[in-house]
This record gives C-alpha cells, sequence and structure tokens, in this order.
C-alpha cells in the first residue's frame, strides 16, 4: 500500500515483527563522506521512537559485516555528482526479509526516499506522537523504486497569507513522506513581502503589513475590509531553520522573489522603486494585480541584486524563482522616464523592458552559478536558454517551449491548482478563488505528454501543485486544500505512467489516508 506507487513491489516471505531491541545501522562506501547517511539514520530513528517507545540505537556497520536480525540499515552504494540541474539519483531498493531491513541507494537521496517508503509498511500507528501498543509488524517484501521525473513538489504562497515556521516545517515534512523533491515558496508579492532583507529593513517594516484584507469574494460588487492590520515575516534565523528542515529531508527549497511586477508591498517600503504614478504607495489590500510595477532604473536593478544576494545566502539550492508573471506594461506606457529608458536602450515597446529587466537578473544568477526559473511569461524576450520555465496556462506551447531550449517544469491551472475548488457542488465547499480541480483530474494529467517528450527528451524536469493562498488564511483549510489532491500530485509526478491507474490509486489511498489520519492532518478526506 505504498503511495506514490513503486516501480515494483514484490512479497518474498512472511511477515515478521522487529523486537524492541531493534537497531538502525548505516553503512557507506570506503573513503566516501559519511554525514548525509549517518544523519538519514538519525532521521530514522526520530520518526520511529515516538510511537513504537524504543530506543533505535544508531551505529555505523563495516562494509561486509552481517547486521543480523532485528536491524534496520541504510547503505548508500556510491557517491554520484548531481546533474546539471542539481538533481542526484533517487533510485532505491529496499528489503524486508528474515527479521531485518536493508535500505540501498547510490546516494543519500536515494535513502530518503527509501526511509519514506519503509514508513509506510508499518502499522499507520507509526506516524502517532505518542506510544502506541503495537506490534511492528512488517510485510516480507522487495521494492525496487525510482522516480518518473527529479522535480516533485508543491508550491505555498505566504505572501497572500502569513503561515508559522511550525506550520512551513509541518508542510515540508507532509512534502518528504510523499517522496516529493521539492518546496516552492512563494515568499513576496503585492499584498506582503515576508522575507526579512537586513540591507533593506522597511521592506519588512512597511512591507509585511497591509492595513486591511479584503472580505469575500475579489468579484463582489461592494466590495467590503476588514479594517484589520495583518502582517507577518520570516526572520533571517527563521529561514535557516527552516531550510535545515528541508535539506535534513532531502527537500530543496526554491525561493520566489517575484518581480518586476507583484511588487506593489516593495514599493511601498521603497516608493523609488515605483513609476511615481502612485502618489502615497501602499501595501495591495484586495487582492488580483496591481499596475504599482517596478521601474526598470539601473539602481532599482542593483536593488533586487542586493536583495537575491541575500537570499542565495539563505538558499543554497540551484534554482532561484524570479517570478515574470504579470506585470502591466501600463506604468511603463504612461512614465514619461520609462519611455526615455526604452529610448536609451533600444526598445521598441514597454513589454521589452521586462525582458530587459529578466536578462539582467539571469546574467547575474549565472554569475552566481545559480539557474534561473520563472513563470512562463518571462518568454516574452530573449531570456538564455539556460532559464528553466514553469508553464501554468494550460494552452502553452510546451513542445516548442522545449525546443527553444528551455527546461520545463509543469504547474498547469487546469490541473495543478490545488486552491481551485476541489468538487461539486462548489456551494457546499469552504470560498476558495474559483476553478474546479478535482481528485481524478489531478491524478489524469500527465505531466510528460508524447508530443512533447518527442520534442526534446528529458526537459520536462517534472512538475508540481500550487497553494495560492487568497482565499486559504489557516492551516486546517491550508491542509484541506492540498490532501489527498498533493497525494495525486505525488503520484502523478513518481510512478511511471503506464503504472497509473486511478482505481488502484484510490484504493492504496484509502490506507494512506489512515497514516494522515494518525498525524491529524486535516484533510479532505471524506
Amino acid at each position: 500500500m505504498i503511495l506514490p506507487k513503486p516501480v515494483s513491489c514484490a512479497s518474498i516471505g512472511d511477515a515478521f515483527t522487529l523486537p524492541p531491541d531493534s537497531r538502525i545501522l548505516w553503512r557507506v562506501p570506503r573513503g566516501r563522506g559519511v554525514a548525509e547517511t549517518r544523519d538519514l539514520a538519525e532521521l530514522l530513528a526520530e520518526y520511529l521512537r515516538p510511537a513504537t517507545g524504543w530506543t533505535w540505537p544508531v551505529a555505523e556497520v563495516a562494509p561486509g559485516d552481517d547486521p543480523g536480525a532485528g536491524t534496520i540499515l541504510l547503505e548508500q552504494t556510491g557517491d554520484p555528482e548531481p546533474d546539471a540541474a542539481g538533481f542526484r539519483p533517487e533510485a532505491y531498493t529496499l528489503e524486508t526479509d528474515a527479521g531485518r531491513v536493508r535500505l540501498a541507494a547510490e546516494s543519500p537521496d536515494g535513502l530518503a526516499r527509501a526511509i519514506q517508503a519503509l514508513r509506510q509498511l508499518f502499522p499507520a500507528a507509526i506516524y502517532a506522537s505518542a506510544v502506541q501498543p503495537g506490534p511492528w509488524t512488517l510485510p516480507a517484501v522487495r521494492v525496487e523504486d525510482a522516480p518518473r521525473f527529479p522535480w516533485r513538489g508543491l508550491m505555498l504562497d505566504t505572501a497572500r497569507h502569513f503561515f508559522s515556521v511550525d506550520t512551513v516545517k509541518r508542510f515540508i515534512e507532509l512534502i518528504a513522506q510523499h517522496r516529493m523533491s521539492v518546496f516552492h515558496w512563494h515568499l513576496t508579492d503585492d499584498q506582503g513581502w515576508r522575507l526579512e532583507i537586513k540591507k533593506y529593513p522597511r521592506l519588512t517594516e512597511v512591507g509585511s503589513i497591509r492595513k486591511a484584507t479584503i472580505i469575500g469574494r475579489q468579484r463582489d460588487h461592494f466590495r467590503r475590509y476588514d479594517r484589520t492590520p495583518y502582517g507577518g515575516f520570516y526572520t533571517q534565523e527563521e529561514i535557516r531553520d527552516i531550510v535545515a528542515f528541508a535539506a535534513r529531508r532531502h527537500v530543496t527549497i526554491v525561493p520566489e522573489v517575484d518581480m518586476p511586477g507583484h511588487m506593489a508591498a516593495a514599493i511601498a517600503a521603497y516608493p523609488e522603486l515605483g513609476n511615481g504614478l502612485v502618489r502615497h504607495p501602499e501595501v495591495r489590500t484586495m487582492w488580483g494585480i496591481s499596475d504599482n510595477v517596478l521601474n526598470v532604473e539601473a539602481s532599482t536593478v542593483q536593488f533586487c541584486q542586493d536583495v537575491w544576494s541575500e537570499v542565495m545566502a539563505l538558499f543554497p539550492g540551484k534554482f532561484l524563482h524570479l517570478g515574470g508573471d504579470e506585470c502591466p506594461r501600463k506604468e511603463w506606457t504612461e512614465s514619461p522616464r520609462a519611455q526615455a529608458l526604452m529610448a536609451e536602450r533600444g526598445l521598441t515597446e514597454p513589454g521589452q523592458l521586462q525582458a530587459w529587466f529578466t536578462r539582467q537578473m539571469d546574467d547575474f544568477f549565472r554569475a552566481h552559478g545559480r539557474r534561473l526559473i520563472g513563470w512562463h511569461e518571462i518568454l516574452d524576450g530573449r531570456v538564455n536558454p539556460s532559464a528553466t520555465i514553469m508553464v501554468w496556462w494550460d494552452n502553452q506551447d510546451v513542445p516548442g517551449i522545449l525546443r527553444a531550449g528551455h527546461n520545463v517544469v509543469m504547474a498547469t491551472n487546469k490541473y495543478l491548482y490545488l486552491d481551485y475548488y476541489q468538487r461539486e457542488p462548489k456551494e457546499k465547499e469552504p470560498l476558495a478563488i474559483g476553478g474546479l480541480v478535482t481528485l481524478e483530474q489531478v491524478y489524469g494529467f500527465d505531466p510528460a505528454p508524447a508530443d512533447a517528450t518527442g520534442a526534446a527528451p528529458g526537459r520536462i524536469l517534472g512538475g508540481q501543485g500550487q497553494l495560492w493562498t487568497e482565499y486559504i488564511a489557516t492551516p486546517a483549510y491550508l491542509e484541506y486544500m492540498a490532501f489527498p489532491r498533493g497525494c495525486a500530485v505525488a503520484e502523478i509526478l513518481w510512478t511511471p505512467r503506464e503504472a497509473q491507474a486511478f482505481g488502484d490509486f484510490q484504493r492504496r489511498l484509502q490506507a494512506h489516508v489512515e497514516r494522515l489520519r494518525v498525524q491529524q492532518v486535516r484533510g479532505s478526506f471524506d
């Protein structure tokens, strides 16, 4: 009942019960680094201790030594270098038989995925935070497994509504449990700047607080506001704590600081970043798209690079998400200074200003050994082929994007926007932004259709589910919208396409929901 479904899982003997003196052992090839594998063994012990009440001692075992019964062995068999996109192999073997367990993988990333699969072989009570009666019986199986795509994740928007450090960590933990690899963190937007930047303190002093929040639907004829200031941000110390938490689970955090649009909060903090057409810029109190965008002065580019320098120091992953979506040209059309900049730079229309800005940031990222990723609107200009494109419109020409040399991450709104309603009738569901994405729709989506893979094999890195939070204001509602649809996202990105079947997924999901309920995940499970 493993979810996502593994490539193969075969019964090889009789079930067995682990004894209370069970141990966790780890082994790496001679001369290789040990820190990651040793830390994964400690993490597995931390996972198993609360429910079993056992000590689960952790120790190294020498190559060739027989671990014996009553042991769980984590064995790293190689030390591969990351690929060009920063991903390492995640294939693993999991064997449980004769009173012992062996997890083997070439890389620590593979061992991390094996640990999560192993937890699912235990009774669901293993996920409890207090001692359970047991017994702790495992089926005798051999699992051979590897993911279909390296980029498998969920995105969380903490700009529209802020979530605590503990909530973000819990979200990352659930990502890891589903053998996902990426947490895309949307940290800034018109409605709030949530990331401490020490060089520019007003970004959080001013930009993190909006004076009110719209009540109900944005499109209501008579808009109402709660008149309650709303704020919150993450200190750099808190960011480092969250990054370390994710790294232990081998989840990469991709930070997003959206620009040059969706920057009203930053412009409220530093009005000189704007185009001077709004006399008193404020953090936006309603949803939707603001015309208040960055100017493209050299000083503003320097500001953005200063911000990203601090972001890069906090987030060690390869990818930096520039956003780049939904950037209106209205202010650039009306601003005499923007028109003058166009003339100075040999540009003929306002949209080219965004393309120019994106190239400056792309050059900056590449000079620092990082890779730009942005929403597909950044294609409106001569963006370097090294930039990865995140596709969110269902009608985008994915084969054409691939042929242009870009890698692609699928984030399609028609299938992967988990902030949309999840069932009919919508009137009986909590208020959502609109649309409809059912569990079956998510599961039916193929991130790499035949025409796309034929154009450029391997350039689709994977995909992710999106949780925009205009209408998601609490941790309970976040989990309601994320699960079980997030389980489907995990499976379509991990499991070979030919092995996917919605009926089989539903059957395994019933067992998986019990694991989530033990953890008090408040999903839409009825």
